[in-house]
């Protein structure tokens, strides 16, 4: 993401590059178990994105997540029919053309869809080169949403037990792995985490080392919101480029060219500036042609891509008559067959054959093979006449090559003759050249009205433009740049009743005493994609200033990397509780406790398990003998 003053190109001006995903590779095998335990895999189940790869033990851990890619899927053309099977992430390549086919398993941050999460996985294991047949005999690290509800994680502990046969896994909050891979080693930390995505946001308190999920809040905005509040600023500003200002672009002058203002009325104000607005205002250049259609064409131009489009008919008139010719062949050969029958004797056959062909008597047999062996023969003739056409119209080019099409008269040959008579010419057809169907302005009637036809062609005047192409498809992206971001502050810009950033960490702090926010306040921590605008640390701290007691001391800390540092930190945890039984559900735990049932630990939300109503239980075991008795239901009813 870039700064608010940061230099660019001359005159401000950025095209987009409109990144186009690459297909992932299919790795052979995975890496080699070492020791008696298999290595684990790591999956950060985003909504945004999926990362996913191997934490293998030893002093170099390995590079970053192998895959990444986006969290949607989408049906390829003609699946139903046996066609390609659901594309899924860097697959699908650009996702513009797809946009109306893109399907997510998540619900803003929870997943939901377990059918598309199998896609997911199915990926991620195809891709990462899991080799063990007909299982994943690996242990597997989730991430998850915070507070996520017990039927999306049962859902998912029955998908990986019952579809993948895993033999254990564990949950996490993505965050909290974040927070985890930033903290100092062996340091039982407490403070507070801002995670902001690409759906939500969310602010938690955790008090050594643990999650508060009591007093855990959310605001529902994110990356997604911002991106479609830019969208419909901008489309309100360009009405003229409305199918060019995509969501996929949105997001890359988010990524790439917006920020957080440090006091946002008075930002605002430093934009009425004309030499700020100048300095700072970014140009996104949308993809243009610098060739008007049809107004720079020449006469040349203009008679050759007419012969083309000529040769092109003539072509697929061909292929038509060819095929058509094939059929008919087909069926010919079919009913001369069936003559043979009848001329050998076989009665019985020849019955048959009639009956499969819906026909009642040989007269009529003899009808259809005498119609169609004449249209067989014209269809021959038609084709050597077209090829030889062909030929005749490759060798001579001339403007009274083409074929015109003309209210009265038949259809003359592409000499302007009889279908009979290529050698002859009628020069009286000449000045009909060109049609009037081929006239583009008013001034090419000139010499079809002349008396005299004249004797050099006049040059077709092209029509320059009275105005830069170029600076027509530019974006100004000005105050946008702070507008956009601005609303996970502000939610009221896009009409949205919810607090901001600032609001919510006002009431949390609020919840407890003086002490505990002093602790709180002390290790402010930032993580998630939507926290690397340039001036959010900056943005945080200033409203912590102004929330804080006078001379109270605070401190902010922005993670090294907000998008990966959850993976990072889900490798570090695996590893080092690889051999911790008491973090992981294994299969046992999930045949004996259920799907919902979650082992705690530092990077976990708080297992809360599903209790039965007693007094609805009992109301309904004491219902059954009170229907039997007929006398005494009003007394059995009052005991109950």
């Amino acid at each position: 993401m870039a700064a608010a003053g940061t230099a660019g190109p001359a005159g401000n001006v950025f095209p987009f590059r409109d990144s186009r995903a690459t297909p992932d590779p299919v790795l052979e095998a995975g890496p080699v178990a070492h020791g008696p335990l298999p290595v684990p895999l790591v999956l950060d189940n985003g909504s945004f994105q999926a990362r996913a790869g191997w934490a293998c033990p030893g002093p170099d851990p390995g590079p970053e997540p192998r895959l990444q890619f986006r969290a949607v899927c989408a049906r390829g053309r003609g699946a139903a029919r046996g066609g390609a099977g659901p594309q899924v992430g860097n697959a699908l390549g650009s996702l513009e053309p797809l946009r109306w086919m893109l399907r997510s398993p998540f619900d803003r941050n929870v997943p939901v869809n377990l059918e598309l999460q199998e896609l997911l996985f199915d990926y991620s294991f195809q891709h990462l080169g899991v080799s063990s047949q007909g299982c994943v005999d690996h242990p597997i690290v989730l991430t998850e949403a915070v507070c996520n509800p017990l039927y999306s994680r049962q859902m998912m502990s029955e998908l990986l037990f019952e579809c993948y046969g895993i033999p254990k896994v564990a949950y996490g909050i993505d965050s909290l792995f974040s927070f985890y891979h930033n903290k100092a080693k062996n340091l039982i930390s407490s403070g507070l985490i801002i995670s902001s995505g690409y759906q939500c946001t969310h602010i938690l308190p955790i008090l050594e080392g643990r999650l508060d999920a009591k007093n855990c809040k959310r605001i529902n905005l994110g990356g997604s919101q911002a991106a479609g509040y830019l969208q419909r600023l901008l489309q309100l500003k360009y009405p003229g480029h409305l199918a060019a200002i995509t969501l996929s672009r949105m997001e890359e002058i988010l990524h790439e060219h917006s920020y957080i203002a440090e006091d946002y009325a008075e930002e605002l104000q430093k934009w009425r500036c004309p030499d700020y607005y100048e300095n700072n205002v970014h140009k996104m250049q949308l993809p243009f042609s610098n060739k008007l259609l049809g107004s720079t064409l020449t006469a040349e131009e203009k008679q050759e891509r007419r012969q083309q489009q000529l040769r092109r008919l003539q072509e697929l008139n061909a292929r038509r008559r060819e095929e058509k010719l094939q059929l008919d062949q087909e069926r010919l050969d079919r009913l001369l067959y069936v003559q043979e029958l009848l001329e050998d004797g076989q009665m019985d056959q020849f019955h048959k054959a009639l009956i499969e062909l819906n026909m009642d008597s040989p007269e009529e047999l003899q009808s259809y093979i005498h119609k169609l062996s004449s249209a067989v023969e014209q269809a021959k003739q038609k084709i050597l006449q077209s090829e030889v056409t062909l030929e005749v119209d490759v060798v001579d080019s001339k403007p009274e090559g083409n074929v015109s099409v003309y209210p009265r008269g038949p259809p003359l040959s592409p000499r302007c003759g009889m279908p009979g008579s290529r050698g002859t010419e009628t020069p009286e057809l000449e000045p009909l050249e060109p049609s009037l169907e081929d006239v583009e302005s008013i001034n090419d009637f000139e010499p079809l009205f002349s008396e005299e036809a004249p004797e050099v062609e006049k040059p077709v005047p092209t029509i320059q433009p009275v105005f830069n192409l170029a600076a027509y498809h530019q974006l100004f992206v000005g105050t946008e740049r702070i507008r956009a971001p601005e609303i996970i502050f502000q939610p009221s810009l896009i009409g949205e009743e919810q607090a901001g950033i600032a609001e919510t960490l006002q009431y949390i702090l609020d919840r407890y005493p003086k002490d505990v926010q002093e602790m709180l306040v002390q290790n402010v921590f930032l993580t998630g994609g939507n926290m690397m605008y340039p001036g959010m640390k900056v943005r945080i701290e200033k409203e912590l200033l102004e929330m804080r007691p006078f001379q109270s001391s605070f401190q902010v800390q922005l993670a090294s990397n907000p998008v990966l540092d959850a993976w990072y930190g889900a490798r570090d945890w695996a590893l080092d509780h690889l051999d911790d039984d008491a973090v992981w559900v294994t299969r046992k735990d999930y045949e004996e406790k259920g799907g919902e049932y979650l082992k705690e630990h530092c990077a976990s939300n708080v297992y809360v398990p599903i209790r039965l109503p007693k007094q609805a239980a009992r109301s309904s075991d004491a219902q059954a003998p009170g229907k039997g008795s007929a006398a005494g239901g009003g007394g059995a009813g009052e005991q109950a």
